[in-house]
């Protein structure tokens, strides 16, 4: 269990985050979406242990991130898939050698990691790109090959940050399939987007960020009457100012001729 306890973060003067509360239980799949700036990363990043919070508190399973020594923290991330935003591959490595790296660096034999690896790449759709680098990948299959490389530890949380911000919705569609296949799986999965489709699509807690703040937090689709909504629909009324104005009657009760005077264009 993921809890936040009254969660701020700021950069210098800057506030990105703003008495943020929200429990995330095992198991649950979130979207948290909002427009940009609007501190989506940011806790992605906290939730990680790559950020330290402001104020308020972050625990995890009744731990709080802060209290957990470095090597320890180590360890906390290997229970964490993590998807970012720019994939972060590793840009001189084959795909096959991306997916394995995580488990590489755990020590793993090489015959476990040889299965693993070869059933993510059929399970991605990456067989015939195992030996390709990076720059040889479509944005689709950089981040199918960033999912892969998160769940061959067979994480417990997977974060992804914006998987689906540069793809088509081709591509955005196979994405979320994997998504909703991993969930299946007893992954808890966090998503933070502002794809609509997908959110639409999922129909699963939405988690609405606007300023740094918890707008709203819901079952369903992409969460249409956010401020920034209502704004748009007050600057779309017409101008109250623009129509002539009613005179009123006198006062004292007497009859008053009022001239008006059209102007023809």
């Amino acid at each position: 269990m993921i809890v936040l306890n009254d969660v701020s973060k700021s950069f210098g003067k800057k506030s990105v985050l703003s008495h943020v509360s929200l429990t995330i239980n095992p198991g649950e799949f979130v979207c948290v979406v909002g427009p940009s700036g609007a501190g989506k990363s940011t806790l992605i990043h906290l939730l990680i242990g790559g950020e330290q919070v402001s104020e308020g508190r972050i625990e995890v399973d009744g731990v709080e991130l802060r209290d957990i020594p470095p090597p320890v923290l180590q360890l906390y991330r290997r229970r964490i898939g993590v998807v970012f935003q720019d994939y972060k591959l590793i840009a001189h490595r084959t795909v096959a050698e991306n997916i394995a790296f995580p488990l590489e660096v755990c020590g793993v034999a090489d015959a476990e990691i040889d299965r693993r690896v070869t059933e993510l790449l059929g399970q991605m759709s990456l067989t015939e790109k195992a030996s390709s680098l990076p720059d040889e990948l479509s944005g689709g299959e950089k981040a199918r090959t960033a999912i892969a490389r998160a769940i061959v530890h067979q994480p417990l949380v997977l974060l992804a940050d914006e998987p689906t911000g540069n793809l088509d919705p081709v591509q955005s569609l196979m994405i979320l399939k994997l998504f909703q296949e991993i969930h299946r799986s007893g992954t808890t999965v966090l998503v933070a987007t502002h794809d609509s489709t997908l959110v639409e699509t999922l129909q699963t807690r939405v988690i609405l960020l606007e300023n740094g703040k918890v707008m709203r937090d819901a079952a369903g689709g992409y969460p249409q009457q956010s401020a920034k909504h209502d704004l748009l629909k007050e600057v779309e009324k017409p101008a109250v100012s623009a129509q002539a104005p009613v005179p009123s009657a006198p006062s004292d009760g007497s009859k008053k001729k009022v001239k008006v005077t059209m102007i023809h264009s």
